[in-house]
């Protein structure tokens, strides 16, 4: 063949030498030569080559380089599909994907200071932010919307993260940063334990009955005991153990993984299996834990899916609280979903000169909340989030919170008769403001309320007779003295509980058997300077709603409620036996002498 060789090897062709060949499939193989050229065919191995000689082989021969041929292109540099050149669409991709790209601050703030704390909805938001000025006002936003008290400067939740950062790096390292064990995880997530169970060399150890009691040698293990996590549950146990006995505490849901036995025929055996009750090989029938049967270790297996899904919670991002329910405050967002009803009352009590106290009352009707049952109990969660801001729309005071109804399954037909009250009081400065108020219905995602009214907070003037709101409450007691002007529907020493009607303008309801309570404040009586005392009439009545007609009346002196001061705190309770169902009205009449003034309050109210 001379200098031009061609080799099969398997299902290739290898080629030396001049010619150009060119694969015509696994059994041909051509060689494109010129024209000009003379072909001759072999037969090798059961693959047909057709060999063309002519001009290109004299040409060899004569030790001169063949002549390019329009159809060859041996010698012509392939282009690698990726150089290509990028369309429009590419480099617009390309670009973005540069611009988008985290690095410095940007990127350790997601991936190190953050990273247990920040959603998926977040995270995936920061990272399709294009600039820095962007990633700055989110890296805020995200801070603010946890900050307990959004009024402060200071951010306490912030604060905190990040003491507690330091503390892992501190306390939880073990060949890495603290913050990256799991010790340092839970602690950074969840805070610091309500107690911990701490065997730091392991050694003997006398399992619990509910681990099948008996005693082993254990390796280090902790365990970390939570009375209360928020989305998590009550009475949280989280185990580490350290199998590698280097420091570092791993999180475990096997519970049998501390025992350093557990492996050892005949060695840490469970009081059942030192009764021959049972077997320790019984321990190896699958599932996430090995432990062994013992007095109250019959219910473990079935537990098995709740500690999974434990761990899913402990491990996810903790709560924003009522996140969803502050777009429809902060944002006005509309309602899409059927509407969960609640009625609110708001009420006036001077605290200072310059300051009043607001009590907000909701109420839920419990036929509205949904209710899920399990071992016979029904119970129902409500999330209540509100904000009162300025005409400009700046936050004053920012409250939130959680009204739970339990009842055992049998009794729930008669709670759906009832409803729910809750009570927040706001220390206010006299002026306008806003008030917006959102509730969900926990057990049912898509039932939200919400409330948006306008809220002015009146200025009492010094010289001129004023009245706090009258309230007309269905339950008033005084209080202990450890309680004074604190917890739900205390003002100052008494607890009252006030009836919530339907909007602002339409009256309160009792029923016959009920006791109408009635509260009040006066401010501002006249003072005589020679007794330093003052000199009040308090008239008390309750008239027909129809024509006015007195049907009770009594009165009371200043004097013998508070003789010496310019305030009086007026409280009156009234059974309603005696009226017949119908429309009535309350009246409080107050008389100074001294400063010759008068000054009347009157609210309707319903006896059914």
């Amino acid at each position: 063949m001379g200098m031009d060789q061609t080799k099969l090897v398997g299902q290739s062709v290898v080629r030396f030498g001049a010619p150009r060949l060119v694969v015509a499939g696994v059994l041909g193989l051509a060689m494109v030569a010129a024209p000009a050229a003379r072909a001759q065919a072999m037969h090798w191995g059961g693959v047909h080559l057709l060999l063309m000689q002519g001009a290109a082989q004299q040409q060899a021969a004569e030790n001169t380089p063949p002549v390019a041929n329009a159809a060859d292109t041996s010698n012509t540099p392939r282009v690698d599909p990726r150089d290509r050149p990028l369309s429009d669409k590419e480099k617009f991709r390309k670009l973005r994907q540069e611009r988008n790209e985290l690095s410095g601050a940007y990127k350790t703030w997601l991936t190190q200071d953050v990273a247990y704390i920040i959603t998926d909805e977040e995270a995936k938001a920061f990272k399709s932010l294009g600039n820095d000025e962007e990633r700055d006002a989110f890296i805020e936003q995200f801070w603010q919307r946890r900050n307990p008290n959004p009024d402060s400067a200071d951010n306490e939740f912030r604060e905190e993260h990040y003491r507690r950062i330091a503390y892992a790096n501190e306390h939880f390292a073990a060949g890495k940063p603290g913050w990256k064990t799991d010790r340092g995880r839970i602690y950074i997530t969840w805070g610091k334990p309500d107690s911990i169970d701490s065997h730091p060399s392991g050694g003997s150890y006398q399992r619990p009955m509910s681990e099948g009691g008996g005693e082993t040698e254990t390796f280090p293990f902790e365990v970390w005991h939570y009375r209360y996590l928020e989305g998590v549950g009550d009475n949280i146990d989280i185990e580490f153990v350290d199998t590698c006995q280097c420091g570092d505490f791993h999180f475990t849901l096997d519970r049998s993984e501390k025992d350093a036995l557990l492996h050892v025929p005949g060695a840490g055996l469970t009081l059942y299996e030192e009764m021959g009750q049972a077997k320790k090989a019984d321990r190896f029938k699958g599932g996430i834990e090995n432990l062994g049967n013992g007095p109250l270790g019959q219910g473990n297996e079935s537990k098995e899916f709740d500690r999974i899904e434990m761990a899913a919670k402990l491990f996810a991002p903790p709560p924003v609280k009522f996140r969803d329910l502050d777009a429809f405050i902060s944002e006005h967002k509309i309602l899409t979903g059927p509407v969960f009803p609640f009625d609110v009352r708001t009420d006036y009590v001077r605290v200072t000169d310059d300051t009043m106290l607001v009590p907000i009352t909701l109420q839920i009707k419990n036929k509205d909340v949904t209710f899920t049952t399990k071992d016979g109990v029904s119970h129902g969660v409500v999330e209540i989030e509100g904000r009162v801001s300025t005409i400009t729309d700046r936050a004053i005071q920012t409250f939130e919170d959680t009204v739970e109804i339990t009842q055992p399954q049998e009794l729930l037909g008669s709670t759906m008769q009832r409803s729910s009250v809750y009570w927040k009081a706001l220390p206010l400065r006299p002026g306008m403001y806003r008030l917006d108020i959102a509730v969900k219905d926990v057990n049912n995602k898509d039932h939200i309320g919400i409330y948006a009214r306008s809220l002015v907070v009146p200025k009492f003037d010094d010289e001129k007779l004023a009245t706090s709101s009258m309230i007309l409450a269905d339950k008033m007691e005084q209080v202990p003295t450890q309680t004074i002007g604190t917890g739900n529907f205390i003002i100052g020493n008494t607890y009252i509980r006030p009836r919530v009607s339907k909007n602002p303008i339409a009256p309160v309801t009792f029923t016959r058997d009920q006791r109408l309570n009635c509260w009040m404040q006066v401010y501002n009586l006249g003072i005589n300077d020679k007794t330093k005392s003052n000199e009040a009439t308090v008239t008390y009545e309750i008239q027909d709603g129809a024509t006015d007609k007195v049907l009770l009346a009594t009165s009371e002196q200043s004097k013998d409620m508070s003789a010496h001061s310019d305030q009086l705190t007026m409280e009156r309770t009234v059974p309603l036996a005696g009226l017949q169902p119908g429309k009535y009205k309350m009246t409080i009449l107050v008389n100074d002498a001294i400063s010759k003034q008068q000054i009347t309050r009157s609210v309707p109210f319903v006896v059914e």
